[in-house]
Protein backbone atom coordinates (compact mmCIF):
# COMPACT_ATOMS: atom_id res chain seq x y z
CA UNK A 1 0.00 0.00 0.00
CA UNK A 2 1.38 3.42 -0.95
CA UNK A 3 1.90 6.27 1.52
CA UNK A 4 -1.18 8.13 0.22
CA UNK A 5 -3.33 4.99 0.30
CA UNK A 6 -2.29 4.44 3.94
CA UNK A 7 -2.97 8.07 4.82
CA UNK A 8 -6.38 8.17 3.12
CA UNK A 9 -7.37 4.91 4.83
CA UNK A 10 -6.31 6.31 8.22
CA UNK A 11 -8.39 9.46 7.63
CA UNK A 12 -11.42 7.43 6.52
CA UNK A 13 -11.19 5.15 9.56
CA UNK A 14 -10.23 8.00 11.93
CA UNK A 15 -7.16 5.93 12.84
CA UNK A 16 -4.99 8.37 14.78
CA UNK A 17 -2.32 5.74 15.55
CA UNK A 18 -1.71 5.28 11.84
CA UNK A 19 -1.75 9.05 11.32
CA UNK A 20 1.00 9.37 13.95
CA UNK A 21 3.11 6.88 11.97
CA UNK A 22 2.39 8.31 8.50
CA UNK A 23 2.98 11.99 9.28
CA UNK A 24 6.56 13.18 9.80
CA UNK A 25 7.21 14.97 13.10
CA UNK A 26 7.97 18.16 11.10
CA UNK A 27 4.77 17.83 9.05
CA UNK A 28 3.17 21.03 7.72
CA UNK A 29 -0.31 21.31 6.17
CA UNK A 30 -0.43 24.51 4.12
CA UNK A 31 -3.83 25.94 3.20
CA UNK A 32 -3.48 27.56 -0.22
CA UNK A 33 -6.69 29.59 0.21
CA UNK A 34 -5.67 31.33 3.43
CA UNK A 35 -1.88 31.12 3.37
CA UNK A 36 -1.88 29.53 6.83
CA UNK A 37 -0.37 26.27 8.08
CA UNK A 38 -1.02 23.72 10.80
CA UNK A 39 1.20 20.95 12.14
CA UNK A 40 0.97 17.24 12.81
CA UNK A 41 -0.94 17.41 16.11
CA UNK A 42 -3.50 19.88 14.72
CA UNK A 43 -4.16 17.68 11.68
CA UNK A 44 -4.63 14.61 13.85
CA UNK A 45 -7.09 16.50 16.07
CA UNK A 46 -8.96 17.68 12.96
CA UNK A 47 -9.20 14.09 11.69
CA UNK A 48 -10.43 12.95 15.12
CA UNK A 49 -13.18 15.59 15.03
CA UNK A 50 -14.84 13.86 12.06
CA UNK A 51 -15.18 17.24 10.28
CA UNK A 52 -13.80 15.92 7.00
CA UNK A 53 -15.57 13.14 5.07
CA UNK A 54 -14.65 12.05 1.55
CA UNK A 55 -17.61 11.12 -0.66
CA UNK A 56 -15.53 8.20 -1.93
CA UNK A 57 -11.84 7.33 -1.58
CA UNK A 58 -9.54 10.02 -2.98
CA UNK A 59 -8.10 9.30 -6.41
CA UNK A 60 -4.29 9.16 -6.32
CA UNK A 61 -3.16 10.89 -9.51
CA UNK A 62 0.59 10.43 -9.05
CA UNK A 63 2.94 9.18 -6.37
CA UNK A 64 6.64 8.37 -6.18
CA UNK A 65 9.21 8.39 -3.35
CA UNK A 66 9.35 12.21 -3.26
CA UNK A 67 5.87 13.58 -4.02
CA UNK A 68 2.22 12.66 -4.44
CA UNK A 69 -0.99 14.22 -5.75
CA UNK A 70 -4.59 13.23 -5.16
CA UNK A 71 -8.08 14.55 -5.83
CA UNK A 72 -11.22 14.13 -3.75
CA UNK A 73 -14.70 15.45 -3.16
CA UNK A 74 -14.96 16.40 0.50
CA UNK A 75 -18.01 17.05 2.68
CA UNK A 76 -17.49 19.09 5.84
CA UNK A 77 -19.60 18.99 8.98
CA UNK A 78 -20.77 22.59 8.33
CA UNK A 79 -22.45 21.43 5.10
CA UNK A 80 -19.80 22.72 2.70
CA UNK A 81 -18.73 20.50 -0.19
CA UNK A 82 -15.45 20.99 -2.03
CA UNK A 83 -13.37 19.47 -4.80
CA UNK A 84 -9.89 19.24 -3.29
CA UNK A 85 -6.56 18.80 -5.07
CA UNK A 86 -3.73 17.94 -2.69
CA UNK A 87 0.05 17.99 -3.19
CA UNK A 88 2.27 16.02 -0.81
CA UNK A 89 6.02 15.88 -0.18
CA UNK A 90 7.59 12.82 1.45
CA UNK A 91 10.66 12.48 3.68
CA UNK A 92 11.93 9.26 5.27
CA UNK A 93 8.87 7.41 3.94
CA UNK A 94 6.45 9.80 5.68
CA UNK A 95 4.35 12.80 4.66
CA UNK A 96 6.25 15.96 5.62
CA UNK A 97 4.24 18.54 3.65
CA UNK A 98 0.71 18.83 2.30
CA UNK A 99 -0.86 21.69 0.37
CA UNK A 100 -4.43 21.85 -0.85
CA UNK A 101 -6.37 23.89 -3.36
CA UNK A 102 -10.14 23.63 -3.16
CA UNK A 103 -13.15 24.66 -5.22
CA UNK A 104 -16.52 25.10 -3.53
CA UNK A 105 -19.25 22.98 -5.10
CA UNK A 106 -22.95 23.80 -5.20
CA UNK A 107 -25.23 21.61 -3.10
Amino acid sequence: MSILEKMNKAIEEIDTSSMEEILHDDFEFYFHSSGTSIGKSEVIEWVKSGDVKNEKPPRVLFENEEVGFDHSIVNFSDGKRQAVMAHYKFKDGKVIFMETAATNLDH
